[in-house]
């Protein structure tokens, strides 16, 4: 499981506990610690859920600060789909970049992607000279989005490790059959990963399904996966929970 740390403003987040490098930073950041009002409340670090840019800034700003980050962050435009951002090849004009996932082979460029119950997602390779960070809600998971990720990747999978953070859980995530149907479409033993619910719904466990497309591109070396956004209400937005709400953000870099 992952560690919640914090420095002595109050600002939050969680390490990952996972075989990546030493020198490959990572962190994924709860609610806690910045200085947005209701219902954003309080480390929101999206400038587009209706937030004042100015708390979000500053609480980017701190971020930055407390974790020693080596470059502003490469925030997404992401749009629940399978793009993936190399960083390494990107100029100035290309930003903001609409994807949902980010690469980088380049040390001191910053990974980045920002959830409320989709699943944020990190790989490395296992000699840290190259990582990923994904956002995985169930259409890109769905349509391969790890997969788009993996692919960037010069190094054999069975090399590579992941790290699942914070996301909506399986007892919470109560999707239409449409869902179910979408897995099972593409693979018949991701019917493993959802439960009946109420009427036709079912219940997904995004978890399993991600761990599942993983172990299947070759991954063994998989971590994480063990808080729920939704029902702690204390340490993480949930968009299904509150509607209007902000937008915690999963970072990864190589220490130059």
């Amino acid at each position: 499981m992952p560690n919640f740390q914090s420095d002595s403003n109050g600002l939050e987040w969680l390490e990952p506990e996972w075989s990546a490098p030493a020198h490959v930073r990572a962190v994924s950041t709860t609610r806690l610690g910045g200085m947005s009002a209701a219902p954003h409340n309080s480390l929101n670090l999206a400038g587009h859920v209706g937030d004042d840019k100015v708390n979000v800034s500053e609480n980017r700003r701190r971020l930055i600060q407390a974790l020693e980050i080596p470059a502003e962050p490469v925030w997404l435009n992401q749009v629940h789909g399978c793009g993936v951002a190399e960083l390494s090849n990107r100029s100035k004009s290309q930003i903001p970049i609409a994807a949902d996932a980010a690469w980088t082979d380049r040390p001191g460029e910053v990974c980045v992607v920002m959830t409320a119950d989709c699943l944020p997602l990190l790989i490395c390779d296992e000699a840290g000279t190259q990582v990923a960070t994904v956002h995985a809600g169930w259409r890109g998971l769905c349509e391969g989005v790890i997969e788009a990720a993996l692919a960037r990747f010069h190094s054999p999978t069975s090399n590579l490790h992941a790290w699942l953070g914070p996301a909506i859980g399986p007892d919470a995530f109560e999707v239409g059959p449409e869902v179910r149907a979408a897995f099972l479409a593409l693979d018949a033993a991701a019917g493993v990963a959802f439960r009946p619910g109420q009427g036709d719904k079912w219940f997904a466990d995004i978890f399993a399904l991600a761990r599942q497309r993983l172990r299947k591109a070759g991954i063994e070396a998989i971590s994480g996966g063990g808080h729920c956004t939704f029902s702690d209400e204390e340490h993480f937005f949930s968009y299904r929970r509150d509607g209007v709400t902000g937008r915690m953000a999963t970072l990864i870099w190589i220490e130059g």
